[in-house]
Protein backbone atom coordinates (compact mmCIF):
# COMPACT_ATOMS: atom_id res chain seq x y z
CA UNK A 1 0.00 0.00 0.00
CA UNK A 2 1.34 3.47 -0.92
CA UNK A 3 2.53 5.49 2.13
CA UNK A 4 0.26 8.43 1.35
CA UNK A 5 -2.77 6.11 1.01
CA UNK A 6 -1.82 4.37 4.26
CA UNK A 7 -1.45 7.64 6.13
CA UNK A 8 -4.78 8.88 4.77
CA UNK A 9 -6.55 5.76 6.09
CA UNK A 10 -4.87 6.09 9.50
CA UNK A 11 -5.81 9.76 9.72
CA UNK A 12 -9.40 9.01 8.73
CA UNK A 13 -9.70 6.18 11.24
CA UNK A 14 -7.88 7.63 14.22
CA UNK A 15 -8.08 11.39 13.82
CA UNK A 16 -5.47 14.08 14.23
CA UNK A 17 -2.60 12.97 16.41
CA UNK A 18 -3.78 9.35 16.24
CA UNK A 19 -6.09 10.12 19.14
CA UNK A 20 -7.98 6.88 18.67
CA UNK A 21 -4.81 4.81 18.93
CA UNK A 22 -3.83 6.70 22.05
CA UNK A 23 -7.21 5.96 23.59
CA UNK A 24 -6.77 2.28 22.72
CA UNK A 25 -3.28 2.26 24.20
CA UNK A 26 -4.20 3.89 27.50
CA UNK A 27 -7.77 2.73 28.05
CA UNK A 28 -8.79 6.36 28.60
CA UNK A 29 -11.56 8.13 26.63
CA UNK A 30 -10.32 10.60 24.04
CA UNK A 31 -12.02 13.41 25.93
CA UNK A 32 -9.79 12.74 28.95
CA UNK A 33 -6.67 12.59 26.79
CA UNK A 34 -7.57 15.91 25.20
CA UNK A 35 -8.35 17.54 28.52
CA UNK A 36 -7.22 15.56 31.60
CA UNK A 37 -8.89 18.05 33.95
CA UNK A 38 -12.30 17.69 32.35
CA UNK A 39 -15.15 17.12 34.76
CA UNK A 40 -16.23 13.51 35.06
CA UNK A 41 -19.76 14.85 35.30
CA UNK A 42 -19.58 15.42 31.55
CA UNK A 43 -19.81 11.67 30.95
CA UNK A 44 -22.63 10.49 28.71
CA UNK A 45 -25.77 9.84 30.73
CA UNK A 46 -26.62 6.75 28.63
CA UNK A 47 -23.12 5.24 28.62
CA UNK A 48 -24.27 2.03 30.31
CA UNK A 49 -26.86 1.43 27.58
CA UNK A 50 -24.91 2.59 24.53
CA UNK A 51 -24.05 -0.16 22.04
CA UNK A 52 -21.67 -0.52 19.14
CA UNK A 53 -23.49 -1.76 16.04
CA UNK A 54 -22.54 -4.22 13.31
CA UNK A 55 -25.10 -3.67 10.56
CA UNK A 56 -25.47 -6.18 7.73
CA UNK A 57 -27.32 -4.95 4.66
CA UNK A 58 -27.67 -5.78 0.98
CA UNK A 59 -29.16 -4.04 -2.00
CA UNK A 60 -29.73 -7.44 -3.61
CA UNK A 61 -32.91 -8.02 -1.64
CA UNK A 62 -31.85 -11.45 -0.39
CA UNK A 63 -34.54 -13.96 0.65
CA UNK A 64 -33.52 -13.72 4.31
CA UNK A 65 -37.21 -13.18 5.10
CA UNK A 66 -38.27 -16.56 3.71
CA UNK A 67 -37.08 -19.04 6.32
CA UNK A 68 -37.29 -17.23 9.64
CA UNK A 69 -39.55 -17.92 12.63
CA UNK A 70 -43.06 -16.77 11.82
CA UNK A 71 -43.07 -18.12 8.25
CA UNK A 72 -43.85 -21.75 9.07
CA UNK A 73 -47.44 -21.47 10.30
CA UNK A 74 -48.91 -21.13 6.79
CA UNK A 75 -48.30 -24.17 4.54
CA UNK A 76 -48.61 -21.91 1.49
CA UNK A 77 -45.21 -20.38 2.25
CA UNK A 78 -42.52 -22.22 0.27
CA UNK A 79 -39.22 -23.23 1.86
CA UNK A 80 -36.22 -25.13 0.56
CA UNK A 81 -36.68 -28.90 0.71
CA UNK A 82 -32.97 -29.47 1.26
CA UNK A 83 -32.35 -31.40 4.53
CA UNK A 84 -29.99 -28.60 5.61
CA UNK A 85 -33.03 -26.31 5.73
CA UNK A 86 -35.57 -28.64 7.30
CA UNK A 87 -38.08 -27.00 9.68
CA UNK A 88 -36.59 -27.22 13.15
CA UNK A 89 -38.08 -26.30 16.55
CA UNK A 90 -36.34 -23.58 18.56
CA UNK A 91 -37.08 -21.47 21.64
CA UNK A 92 -37.50 -17.70 21.53
CA UNK A 93 -38.47 -15.83 24.67
CA UNK A 94 -39.68 -19.00 26.33
CA UNK A 95 -41.94 -19.88 23.36
CA UNK A 96 -41.42 -22.79 20.99
CA UNK A 97 -41.38 -21.81 17.33
CA UNK A 98 -40.16 -23.19 14.01
CA UNK A 99 -37.48 -21.99 11.61
CA UNK A 100 -35.05 -23.29 9.02
CA UNK A 101 -32.46 -25.53 10.65
CA UNK A 102 -29.54 -23.06 10.38
CA UNK A 103 -31.33 -20.54 12.64
CA UNK A 104 -31.91 -23.26 15.23
CA UNK A 105 -28.18 -24.00 15.33
CA UNK A 106 -27.46 -20.66 17.00
CA UNK A 107 -26.61 -21.16 20.68
CA UNK A 108 -29.58 -20.70 22.99
CA UNK A 109 -27.75 -17.85 24.74
CA UNK A 110 -27.74 -16.02 21.38
CA UNK A 111 -31.36 -16.88 20.59
CA UNK A 112 -32.37 -15.54 24.00
CA UNK A 113 -31.35 -12.09 22.74
CA UNK A 114 -32.50 -12.42 19.12
CA UNK A 115 -35.56 -10.68 17.66
CA UNK A 116 -37.12 -11.52 14.29
CA UNK A 117 -39.08 -8.38 13.35
CA UNK A 118 -41.54 -8.77 10.44
CA UNK A 119 -42.27 -5.56 8.54
CA UNK A 120 -42.63 -3.97 5.13
CA UNK A 121 -39.90 -1.94 3.45
CA UNK A 122 -42.45 -0.13 1.27
CA UNK A 123 -40.43 -0.82 -1.89
CA UNK A 124 -39.46 -3.65 -4.22
CA UNK A 125 -36.73 -1.75 -6.08
CA UNK A 126 -33.01 -2.40 -5.64
CA UNK A 127 -32.37 1.30 -6.23
CA UNK A 128 -34.22 2.22 -3.04
CA UNK A 129 -31.82 0.63 -0.57
CA UNK A 130 -30.66 4.03 0.66
CA UNK A 131 -34.30 5.06 1.10
CA UNK A 132 -35.00 1.97 3.20
CA UNK A 133 -31.99 2.80 5.39
CA UNK A 134 -33.59 6.23 5.79
CA UNK A 135 -36.83 4.44 6.80
CA UNK A 136 -38.50 5.78 3.65
CA UNK A 137 -38.30 9.42 4.75
CA UNK A 138 -39.36 8.77 8.37
CA UNK A 139 -36.01 10.14 9.63
CA UNK A 140 -35.52 13.87 9.78
CA UNK A 141 -33.15 15.48 7.28
CA UNK A 142 -33.14 12.27 5.21
CA UNK A 143 -30.46 10.70 7.40
CA UNK A 144 -29.78 6.97 7.30
CA UNK A 145 -30.67 5.09 10.49
CA UNK A 146 -27.09 3.79 10.80
CA UNK A 147 -25.79 7.35 10.57
CA UNK A 148 -28.36 8.81 12.99
CA UNK A 149 -27.46 6.19 15.58
CA UNK A 150 -23.72 6.59 15.03
CA UNK A 151 -23.95 10.33 15.53
CA UNK A 152 -25.92 9.97 18.76
CA UNK A 153 -23.80 7.11 20.16
CA UNK A 154 -20.30 8.38 19.39
CA UNK A 155 -20.10 10.59 22.49
CA UNK A 156 -21.24 7.76 24.73
CA UNK A 157 -18.80 5.27 23.21
CA UNK A 158 -15.86 7.71 22.92
CA UNK A 159 -15.20 6.71 19.32
CA UNK A 160 -12.78 8.51 17.03
CA UNK A 161 -15.41 9.32 14.43
CA UNK A 162 -19.14 9.83 14.53
CA UNK A 163 -19.68 8.41 11.03
CA UNK A 164 -20.30 4.73 10.30
CA UNK A 165 -17.62 2.72 8.51
CA UNK A 166 -18.63 0.79 5.40
CA UNK A 167 -16.36 -2.23 4.98
CA UNK A 168 -18.56 -4.11 2.52
CA UNK A 169 -18.86 -1.74 -0.43
CA UNK A 170 -22.48 -0.98 0.48
CA UNK A 171 -23.58 2.62 -0.19
CA UNK A 172 -23.72 4.60 3.09
CA UNK A 173 -24.25 8.33 3.59
CA UNK A 174 -23.80 10.63 6.56
CA UNK A 175 -25.28 14.11 6.55
CA UNK A 176 -25.90 13.74 2.82
CA UNK A 177 -22.24 12.88 2.17
CA UNK A 178 -21.30 9.51 0.64
CA UNK A 179 -18.85 7.73 2.94
CA UNK A 180 -15.71 6.10 1.53
CA UNK A 181 -15.74 2.32 1.29
CA UNK A 182 -13.05 0.53 3.28
CA UNK A 183 -12.01 -3.06 2.63
CA UNK A 184 -10.85 -5.76 5.05
CA UNK A 185 -7.66 -6.31 3.04
CA UNK A 186 -6.93 -2.58 3.06
CA UNK A 187 -7.34 -2.41 6.81
CA UNK A 188 -5.15 -5.47 7.26
CA UNK A 189 -2.35 -3.94 5.20
CA UNK A 190 -2.49 -0.71 7.20
CA UNK A 191 -2.19 -2.38 10.59
CA UNK A 192 0.04 -5.42 10.26
CA UNK A 193 3.02 -3.91 8.46
CA UNK A 194 6.27 -3.93 10.49
CA UNK A 195 5.90 -0.20 11.14
CA UNK A 196 2.14 -0.46 11.66
CA UNK A 197 0.43 1.49 14.45
CA UNK A 198 -0.35 -1.56 16.59
CA UNK A 199 3.36 -2.16 17.17
CA UNK A 200 3.75 1.25 18.84
CA UNK A 201 0.94 1.01 21.38
CA UNK A 202 3.20 0.46 24.42
CA UNK A 203 5.16 3.64 23.72
CA UNK A 204 1.94 5.60 23.23
CA UNK A 205 0.54 4.20 26.48
CA UNK A 206 3.52 5.16 28.61
CA UNK A 207 3.87 8.63 27.12
CA UNK A 208 0.19 9.56 27.48
CA UNK A 209 -0.31 8.06 30.94
CA UNK A 210 2.75 9.90 32.22
CA UNK A 211 1.36 13.14 30.80
CA UNK A 212 -2.14 12.69 32.23
CA UNK A 213 -0.87 11.60 35.64
CA UNK A 214 1.41 14.62 35.83
CA UNK A 215 -1.50 16.97 35.10
CA UNK A 216 -3.85 15.38 37.62
CA UNK A 217 -1.19 14.96 40.29
CA UNK A 218 -0.97 18.73 40.66
CA UNK A 219 -4.45 19.79 39.55
CA UNK A 220 -6.75 16.79 39.92
CA UNK A 221 -8.88 15.46 42.75
CA UNK A 222 -9.17 12.05 44.35
CA UNK A 223 -12.17 11.08 42.22
CA UNK A 224 -10.34 11.85 38.98
CA UNK A 225 -7.22 9.97 40.07
CA UNK A 226 -9.31 6.97 41.09
CA UNK A 227 -11.05 7.05 37.71
CA UNK A 228 -7.67 7.15 35.96
CA UNK A 229 -6.38 4.18 37.95
CA UNK A 230 -9.55 2.22 37.17
CA UNK A 231 -9.55 2.93 33.44
CA UNK A 232 -5.83 2.85 32.60
CA UNK A 233 -4.67 -0.32 30.88
CA UNK A 234 -1.74 -2.25 32.31
CA UNK A 235 1.19 -3.27 30.12
CA UNK A 236 -0.11 -6.84 30.22
CA UNK A 237 -3.61 -5.86 29.13
CA UNK A 238 -2.27 -3.76 26.30
CA UNK A 239 0.07 -6.52 25.11
CA UNK A 240 -2.84 -8.96 25.00
CA UNK A 241 -4.97 -6.49 23.02
CA UNK A 242 -2.17 -5.74 20.57
CA UNK A 243 -1.33 -9.43 20.05
CA UNK A 244 -5.00 -10.31 19.62
CA UNK A 245 -5.61 -7.55 17.05
CA UNK A 246 -2.47 -8.34 15.08
CA UNK A 247 -3.34 -12.04 15.05
CA UNK A 248 -6.93 -11.55 13.90
CA UNK A 249 -6.11 -8.91 11.27
CA UNK A 250 -3.28 -10.99 9.83
CA UNK A 251 -5.84 -13.75 9.28
CA UNK A 252 -7.76 -11.65 6.74
CA UNK A 253 -7.18 -13.21 3.34
CA UNK A 254 -10.06 -11.74 1.31
CA UNK A 255 -12.77 -9.09 1.32
CA UNK A 256 -15.32 -11.81 2.08
CA UNK A 257 -17.76 -12.27 4.95
CA UNK A 258 -15.09 -13.60 7.30
CA UNK A 259 -12.79 -10.70 6.47
CA UNK A 260 -15.58 -8.18 7.00
CA UNK A 261 -16.48 -9.64 10.40
CA UNK A 262 -12.83 -9.64 11.48
CA UNK A 263 -12.44 -6.01 10.41
CA UNK A 264 -15.71 -4.95 12.08
CA UNK A 265 -14.73 -6.46 15.43
CA UNK A 266 -11.27 -4.89 15.19
CA UNK A 267 -12.74 -1.43 14.54
CA UNK A 268 -14.84 -1.82 17.69
CA UNK A 269 -11.84 -2.94 19.75
CA UNK A 270 -9.94 0.10 18.52
CA UNK A 271 -12.83 2.47 19.23
CA UNK A 272 -12.92 3.82 15.69
CA UNK A 273 -16.66 4.07 14.94
CA UNK A 274 -19.98 3.24 16.59
CA UNK A 275 -21.25 1.38 13.49
CA UNK A 276 -19.63 -0.93 10.95
CA UNK A 277 -21.58 -1.90 7.83
CA UNK A 278 -21.04 -5.36 6.35
CA UNK A 279 -22.88 -7.64 3.92
CA UNK A 280 -24.13 -11.19 4.54
CA UNK A 281 -25.55 -13.06 1.51
CA UNK A 282 -28.71 -15.13 1.98
CA UNK A 283 -29.39 -16.06 -1.64
CA UNK A 284 -28.96 -12.78 -3.46
CA UNK A 285 -31.19 -11.61 -6.29
CA UNK A 286 -32.46 -15.15 -6.79
CA UNK A 287 -35.12 -14.87 -9.51
CA UNK A 288 -33.66 -18.07 -10.98
CA UNK A 289 -32.51 -20.46 -8.27
CA UNK A 290 -33.43 -24.08 -9.04
CA UNK A 291 -34.59 -25.87 -5.90
CA UNK A 292 -33.53 -22.75 -3.97
CA UNK A 293 -30.01 -24.19 -3.94
CA UNK A 294 -28.14 -20.88 -3.63
CA UNK A 295 -30.62 -19.70 -0.99
CA UNK A 296 -29.89 -22.88 0.98
CA UNK A 297 -26.11 -22.66 0.72
CA UNK A 298 -25.95 -19.00 1.69
CA UNK A 299 -28.37 -19.38 4.60
CA UNK A 300 -26.11 -22.10 5.97
CA UNK A 301 -22.91 -20.08 5.51
CA UNK A 302 -24.23 -16.70 6.66
CA UNK A 303 -25.97 -17.97 9.79
CA UNK A 304 -22.73 -19.80 10.61
CA UNK A 305 -21.01 -16.42 10.15
CA UNK A 306 -23.44 -14.84 12.62
CA UNK A 307 -22.59 -17.59 15.11
CA UNK A 308 -18.88 -16.96 14.49
CA UNK A 309 -19.39 -13.22 15.05
CA UNK A 310 -21.13 -13.86 18.36
CA UNK A 311 -18.32 -16.21 19.40
CA UNK A 312 -15.68 -13.61 18.54
CA UNK A 313 -17.53 -10.92 20.47
CA UNK A 314 -17.67 -13.18 23.51
CA UNK A 315 -13.96 -13.98 23.24
CA UNK A 316 -13.24 -10.24 23.15
CA UNK A 317 -15.65 -9.64 26.08
CA UNK A 318 -17.80 -7.49 23.79
CA UNK A 319 -20.96 -9.61 23.76
CA UNK A 320 -22.80 -7.07 25.95
CA UNK A 321 -21.51 -4.03 24.05
CA UNK A 322 -22.39 -4.86 20.44
CA UNK A 323 -25.76 -5.18 18.70
CA UNK A 324 -26.00 -6.98 15.37
CA UNK A 325 -28.66 -6.01 12.80
CA UNK A 326 -29.59 -7.64 9.49
CA UNK A 327 -31.82 -5.40 7.30
CA UNK A 328 -31.99 -5.49 3.51
CA UNK A 329 -33.77 -3.42 0.87
CA UNK A 330 -36.76 -5.76 0.57
CA UNK A 331 -37.82 -9.36 1.05
CA UNK A 332 -38.63 -12.08 -1.46
CA UNK A 333 -41.87 -13.69 -2.56
CA UNK A 334 -43.02 -16.47 -0.25
CA UNK A 335 -45.64 -18.18 -2.45
CA UNK A 336 -43.27 -20.09 -4.76
CA UNK A 337 -44.50 -23.68 -4.96
CA UNK A 338 -42.12 -24.55 -7.83
CA UNK A 339 -39.10 -23.45 -5.76
CA UNK A 340 -37.31 -22.19 -8.86
CA UNK A 341 -36.38 -18.82 -7.35
CA UNK A 342 -38.09 -15.83 -5.75
CA UNK A 343 -39.11 -12.39 -6.99
CA UNK A 344 -39.04 -9.00 -5.24
CA UNK A 345 -41.51 -8.48 -2.37
CA UNK A 346 -41.77 -5.05 -0.78
CA UNK A 347 -44.68 -6.04 1.45
CA UNK A 348 -42.64 -8.33 3.67
CA UNK A 349 -39.14 -8.37 5.11
CA UNK A 350 -37.75 -9.63 8.40
CA UNK A 351 -35.07 -7.69 10.23
CA UNK A 352 -32.94 -9.73 12.64
CA UNK A 353 -31.61 -7.99 15.77
CA UNK A 354 -29.22 -9.59 18.27
CA UNK A 355 -27.94 -7.84 21.38
CA UNK A 356 -28.03 -7.26 25.11
CA UNK A 357 -30.98 -4.89 24.82
CA UNK A 358 -33.08 -7.41 22.88
CA UNK A 359 -35.53 -10.02 24.11
CA UNK A 360 -35.84 -13.32 22.25
CA UNK A 361 -39.00 -12.69 20.23
CA UNK A 362 -40.98 -12.74 17.01
CA UNK A 363 -42.51 -9.33 16.32
CA UNK A 364 -45.43 -9.08 13.92
CA UNK A 365 -46.08 -11.75 11.36
CA UNK A 366 -47.19 -12.53 7.82
CA UNK A 367 -50.62 -12.72 6.25
CA UNK A 368 -51.96 -13.70 2.84
CA UNK A 369 -52.19 -10.67 0.56
CA UNK A 370 -53.23 -11.04 -3.08
CA UNK A 371 -51.10 -13.67 -4.74
CA UNK A 372 -48.47 -13.60 -2.04
CA UNK A 373 -47.93 -12.44 1.54
CA UNK A 374 -47.42 -9.23 3.50
CA UNK A 375 -46.35 -8.18 6.97
CA UNK A 376 -49.14 -7.51 9.45
CA UNK A 377 -49.92 -4.50 11.58
CA UNK A 378 -48.48 -4.77 15.12
CA UNK A 379 -49.54 -4.24 18.71
CA UNK A 380 -46.67 -2.09 20.05
CA UNK A 381 -47.04 -3.43 23.58
CA UNK A 382 -47.11 -7.17 22.87
CA UNK A 383 -45.46 -7.30 19.46
CA UNK A 384 -48.27 -9.52 18.22
CA UNK A 385 -50.28 -9.23 15.02
CA UNK A 386 -53.52 -9.19 17.00
CA UNK A 387 -54.93 -7.01 19.76
CA UNK A 388 -54.50 -3.25 19.75
CA UNK A 389 -52.86 -2.85 16.35
CA UNK A 390 -51.52 0.64 16.94
CA UNK A 391 -48.65 0.23 14.44
CA UNK A 392 -50.10 0.27 10.94
CA UNK A 393 -48.64 -1.91 8.19
CA UNK A 394 -47.29 1.28 6.57
CA UNK A 395 -45.45 2.24 9.78
CA UNK A 396 -43.79 -1.10 10.54
CA UNK A 397 -40.52 -0.04 8.87
CA UNK A 398 -40.30 3.05 11.06
CA UNK A 399 -41.26 0.90 14.06
CA UNK A 400 -38.38 -1.50 13.56
CA UNK A 401 -36.07 1.52 13.21
CA UNK A 402 -37.31 3.02 16.48
CA UNK A 403 -37.00 -0.34 18.24
CA UNK A 404 -33.39 -0.79 17.10
CA UNK A 405 -32.57 2.75 18.22
CA UNK A 406 -34.04 2.03 21.67
CA UNK A 407 -32.12 -1.25 21.94
CA UNK A 408 -28.75 0.42 21.29
CA UNK A 409 -29.30 3.15 23.85
CA UNK A 410 -30.84 6.19 22.18
CA UNK A 411 -33.14 8.04 24.62
CA UNK A 412 -36.86 7.98 23.92
CA UNK A 413 -37.15 11.72 23.39
CA UNK A 414 -34.39 11.62 20.75
CA UNK A 415 -35.99 8.65 19.00
CA UNK A 416 -39.42 10.25 18.83
CA UNK A 417 -37.99 13.57 17.70
CA UNK A 418 -35.78 12.13 14.95
CA UNK A 419 -38.02 9.30 13.66
CA UNK A 420 -41.41 10.72 12.80
CA UNK A 421 -43.51 7.56 12.35
CA UNK A 422 -44.05 4.21 14.05
CA UNK A 423 -43.60 3.22 17.68
CA UNK A 424 -41.02 1.34 19.72
CA UNK A 425 -42.16 -2.26 20.20
CA UNK A 426 -41.58 -2.87 23.89
CA UNK A 427 -41.93 -6.65 23.60
CA UNK A 428 -38.70 -6.75 21.58
CA UNK A 429 -36.65 -5.09 24.32
CA UNK A 430 -34.94 -6.80 27.23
Amino acid sequence: MQPNRREAILSALFGAGSMGLRALATGLPMSVLLNPRRSLADACIARDKAQFIIWATSGSGDPSNANVPGTYEDPGIAHSLDPQMEPTPMMLGGRKTMAAKPWATLPQAVLDRTCFFHHTTLTNSHANQSKVLKLMSAIKRQEMLVSLMSQKLAGCLDTVQIEPASISGEFVTFGGRVLPALTPLGLRDVFISPAGPLTNLRKLRDTDLDRVYSVLKSNGNATQLAYLDRMAKSQGELRNISDSLLSSLSGITANDVRGQITAAVALIQMGVTPTSVIQLPFGGDNHSDANLARETAQHVSSIAAIADLQSRLQAAKLQDRVTFVLMNVFGRTLNRPMRAGRDHLGAHHCTVIIGKGIQGSIIGGVTKAGNDYAATAIDSRTGQSSGNLDIRFEDTLAAVGKTIAAAVGLPGDVINDQITAGKVVQAALA
